[in-house]
């Protein structure tokens, strides 16, 4: 049985990402991510302006007269969800839990690739590959989706990136829209993450906290990493500490930006204390423009 808690906290995100979505996000998820192709749909009577390309030579000396073949675009598309569930996602300073924020983006994506009548599928891990939903369409299956996200208890607490990009690469074998959500604080995924950008559209979203990239002034404070369980005592009261550890969130971030860029991945940065929804309509504006 499902707990009333869960299920408030479902419905929220729901009514929240739903608005969202078709006030917002719809349409520039369309523009942005393209079906695979062209399917054919009708022939038609030639009209001045149109194509002579695509005139049906076939048809049109059978009825005396000129027809153009008509297509669609084939607009279902699988969209996968990889979602990082390590113990660090346990981690926010501001107005919400790195992970509770990635639940919130998956069920933004999830509703949007919906809207669009596509399929989404999803790809939980740590260190290890924890749960796989197959892609389907329709609501009741992302209101699955999204439930397994929020309602999920990680075995593992580490982070491999390589882990969930491999198994994408294993239960998948056609081109898929895949957003790897994760804070991305682990090493050694630039081999995968090379691999899957040839085969699939890949876009990384970065889930951060401030207190990652600037640490705050409280005098003695004992750290712990949610991933290894070591403790840390850290004078935050002194300026050459919060200095060093500034500079090592800035060239963590750098150096993995300059991979995506690299790649040419489009990525997303998103905090815990910012609202995201611009920074999402803002990704969709600029790729659109691109493409």
């Amino acid at each position: 049985m499902i707990p009333k808690e869960l299920i408030k906290k479902i419905r929220k995100i729901e009514i929240v990402t739903n608005r969202m979505v078709n006030e917002q996000l719809a349409g520039r998820y369309h523009s942005v991510f393209k079906g695979q192709g062209m399917d054919f749909d009708e022939v038609r009577q030639y009209q001045p302006g149109d194509d002579v390309r695509l005139i049906d030579w076939n048809v049109s000396a059978r009825q005396g007269d000129l027809f153009i073949k008509r297509y669609v675009e084939e607009r279902e598309l699988t969209v996968i969800l990889l979602v990082d569930a390590s113990a660090s996602g346990t981690f926010g300073t501001r107005k919400r839990f790195k992970n509770e924020l990635i639940a919130e983006l998956s069920a933004l994506l999830a509703f949007s690739a919906i809207k669009n009548n596509d399929r989404v599928g999803l790809i939980i891990f740590t260190d290890r590959v924890e749960k796989f939903i197959p892609a389907k369409k329709g609501k009741k299956h992302v209101l699955r989706v999204i439930m397994e996200i929020l309602n999920f208890r990680p075995k593992g607490r580490g982070t491999d990136l390589s882990v969930g990009l491999t198994y994408l690469d294993r239960i998948s074998n056609r081109k898929s829209v895949a957003f790897l959500l994760s804070d991305f604080l682990t090493e050694g995924f630039e081999k995968a993450i090379g691999i899957m950008s040839r085969k699939h559209d890949l876009i990384p979203i970065v889930v951060s906290d401030p207190a990652e990239e600037e640490l705050p002034n409280i005098g003695l404070a004992h750290l712990e990493d949610p991933e290894t369980g070591e403790l840390y005592l850290i004078d935050t009261s002194s300026p050459r500490v919060r200095r060093k550890f500034a500079e090592q969130a800035q060239r963590e971030r750098f150096i993995r930006e300059s991979l995506f860029r690299r790649l040419r991945l489009d990525f997303i940065n998103i905090r815990t204390d910012r609202p995201y929804l611009m920074a999402l309509v803002n990704y969709f504006r600029i790729r659109a423009q691109r493409y």
